[in-house]
């Protein structure tokens, strides 16, 4: 488990890295997924018999990487993620996309998930974002989201539909095998048990990333 990136652990919360191309949890690949490691971790460390609990309250596209919290009891759990519902929980991600956007704006859509894509259409699911544009280098847009509401594929879909798509977006760009550029760098809540202010950030550095100066 040396290659987990543990930014922060208590008895009732683990703020990790979630690497690219890793899964949230397990699905119909097995292949080995983040909440199976972190209970190994956890099981290790501890000397733990037998189960460990830890709660998943939100994910990331297997894709993307970034900022991820844990429950390690199902009270934070519970509180995390109510907090999730009532929009409590700042979430900022970064991203690269085609094209340049306006400096910044809101984007408002109904987004409806079909299978393992989802589409913008009347019919779906209310969809908001904040954004920001930080740079701009060889018609490419270093952007930073505050996501409202959590879609699924919301970031993608809505800059997708507005002739923006991420670099590197294979299901919503152009097919060109190269890693999808986003990131959710920023994570911000107030702590399910001690209240106190939780706020993390962590910046890509390789790959697309490397163009761009920004201070987020």
């Amino acid at each position: 488990m040396n290659n987990l990136n543990i930014l922060y652990e208590d008895n009732h919360l683990l703020v990790v890295e979630k690497y690219p191309n890793v899964l949230c949890q397990s699905d119909y690949t097995k292949d080995l997924d983040l909440l199976t490691m972190l209970k190994s971790y956890l099981k290790e460390k501890y000397h733990k018999p037998g189960n460990v609990y830890l709660g998943l309250v939100h994910r990331l596209d297997r894709p993307v990487g970034g900022i991820m919290v844990f429950a390690k009891t199902s009270k934070a759990a519970q509180r995390l993620s109510l907090a999730i519902q009532k929009h409590e929980i700042t979430k900022e991600y970064l991203l690269v996309c085609h094209g340049k956007v306006d400096n910044n704006g809101i984007m408002e859509d109904y987004i409806l998930k079909q299978d393992d894509k989802s589409i913008i259409d009347n019919t779906g699911k209310y969809a908001k974002l904040e954004y920001q544009l930080l740079d701009y280098k060889d018609n490419l847009s270093l952007v930073k989201v505050n996501l409202i509401t959590g879609r699924h594929h919301q970031i993608r879909v809505q800059f997708a539909s507005r002739n923006h798509a991420l670099y590197g977006d294979q299901l919503y760009g152009i097919q060109d095998k190269k890693p999808i550029a986003l990131y959710a760098f920023h994570l911000k809540f107030n702590h399910p048990v001690t209240k106190e202010v939780m706020d993390f950030k962590l910046y890509p550095k390789n790959g697309i990333w490397g163009i761009f100066n920004y201070e987020a």
